[in-house]
């Protein structure tokens, strides 16, 4: 079939607005969050309800046509590619909140629900939707739950996966299924936690139940100033040692200090070699204790200093600083690139000592901002990719990273996922039997192969030298 002729045919489908085929309308698409790699597909169908969906996957297979699912684009792995996937789903207009259950805290909602948004659905009865990525005011609910993603306040909360209840698939055979429910607890294998995490391998997710959380009654943020990163690490120890579990623990180096203060104007310390951004939540009542504590631990692994925000106001201030420093990043250099990998808190100090070492041998610069609660680190290297040499040293850098995290007895992703950027390192964390075990169940979902293909587990196409980005025009 023709593109002219499939073209065609998804129109009939989802109308006329709902099939991109133009160059530049293409361009939008190539990429999503991880820059370093890109590719166009040849058609980007946007269907408006689950039901078009479905139709849309039962069309590609009756032609044996393999396709790539896509949310806001936030993700940060090349999990959006299009290798040899000429149809992308975006799933962009499927944004209803379809129920919204207060008694028994649940809500369903369509895959293009914004993250925040579920949140703000439930506010005024008192509840939320727990996982925050630092996207989630456009990242998607059909994105996170592809990524499993995380974000600060995972630390007391955990990640997608802990508040899915149940997921709507369509299978790449067009078959659509309904793995868990509304009711918690279903007997038999956990096929939602499979899905949850599966990179749109296992099909399209149009659907989702999700578990909602009762609101903390108060919070405390406090923000702990340290002039080395080894100090911020031993408190990062001493707090969770001490019985505490804050509902976040982030650390932000120097480096990233300087982007979100010229950015925000926060009056952060441009002088510290890291900061602790810390908050307990929970009943009024012993809050007051907890931050206490927390300040006594801090000073005594050498903090020099220890803000308690004091109004709302200045704790939204804090929180803006971390949840945007990403995109502060944008002020030091032309382009960057998000690593994420997972060490043993303990192994902080150590792997911070590693990336630097890191920095230094590839000439680059990295900066820190993570979730030290839970070890998930993110390191940001700064780089301009007309520079092909310095693109080069990119990624010899964050494959030294994930080797590094994976040698202190980590993991390669904590939230953003394998996609194509990590897919090489799979076998550092897992023998061929595993990774066999894990392409067996991916055939039972989709034993073609056709739903995002060459992502996650390594195959002949996936496992190639990462291409030169396309170039822009220089400024």
């Amino acid at each position: 079939m023709t593109a002219s002729n499939l073209a065609r045919a998804l129109r009939a489908i989802v109308g006329d607005d709902g099939v991109l085929d133009g160059d530049e309308a293409l361009l939008v698409y190539e990429c999503d969050g991880y820059v370093l790699e890109r590719g166009t597909p040849e058609l980007v169908v946007l269907p408006r309800t689950p039901e078009e969906a479905a139709r849309v996957v039962r069309l590609l297979a009756a032609r044996q046509i393999a396709f790539v699912p896509r949310g806001a684009g936030t993700g940060l792995s090349g999990g959006t590619l299009p290798l040899d996937a000429p149809v992308m789903i975006g799933l962009s207009r499927l944004k209803a909140i379809e129920t919204i259950d207060v008694r028994n805290r649940r809500v369903q909602v369509q895959a293009g629900v914004v993250n925040l948004n579920v949140s703000r659905a439930v506010k005024d009865d008192g509840l939320l939707y727990a996982p925050d990525p630092s996207s989630q005011a456009a990242c998607t609910i059909g994105g996170n739950i592809a990524e499993n993603s995380g974000g600060p306040h995972t630390l007391k909360y955990g990640v997608t996966v802990n508040h899915v209840l149940g997921v709507e698939i369509v299978l790449a055979s067009g078959k659509v299924v309904q793995l868990g429910g509304a009711t918690e607890d279903l007997p038999g294998y956990d096929l939602v936690g499979a899905a949850v995490g599966s990179e749109g391998t296992f099909g399209l997710i149009t659907r989702a139940t999700l578990r909602l959380v009762r609101a903390p009654q108060a919070f405390r943020t406090l923000l702990a100033v340290f002039a080395r990163v080894d100090d911020a690490s031993a408190a990062v120890s001493a707090i969770i040692a001490a019985g505490l579990v804050p509902a976040a623990l982030e650390m932000m180096d120097t480096l990233i200090l300087q982007a979100v203060e010229q950015a925000f104007g926060a009056g952060l310390p441009l002088d510290a070699g890291a900061v602790l951004l810390i908050e307990l939540d929970g009943p009024e009542a012993g809050l007051d204790d907890e931050a206490a504590l927390v300040e006594t631990l801090c000073r005594r692994c050498a903090s020099r200093e220890v803000r308690r925000a004091a109004s709302e106001a200045e704790r939204a201030l804090l929180w803006k600083c971390r949840k945007r420093a990403f995109g502060a990043v944008g002020r030091l250099a032309r382009n960057y690139c998000t690593q994420d990998g997972v060490v043993p808190r303990t192994q902080l100090p150590e792997i911070l000592r590693r990336i630097t070492r890191t920095a230094e041998r590839h000439r680059l610069r990295i900066g820190n901002v993570f979730h030290a609660g839970d070890g998930n680190i993110h390191p940001i290297i700064l780089f301009d990719e007309r520079d092909n040499d310095e693109v080069q040293r990119v990624l010899a850098a964050g494959r030294e990273i994930l080797e590094a995290c994976v040698a202190l007895g980590g993991s390669l992703s904590g939230e953003h996922g394998i996609g194509v950027e990590k897919i090489a390192q799979m076998p550092l964390l897992f023998a061929p039997d595993d990774l066999d075990a894990m392409l067996r169940l991916r055939r039972v979902f989709d034993p073609d192969q056709r739903a995002n293909p060459h992502k996650v587990l390594p195959d002949s196409k996936s496992c190639i030298e990462t291409r030169t980005p396309r170039r822009q025009a220089a400024m």
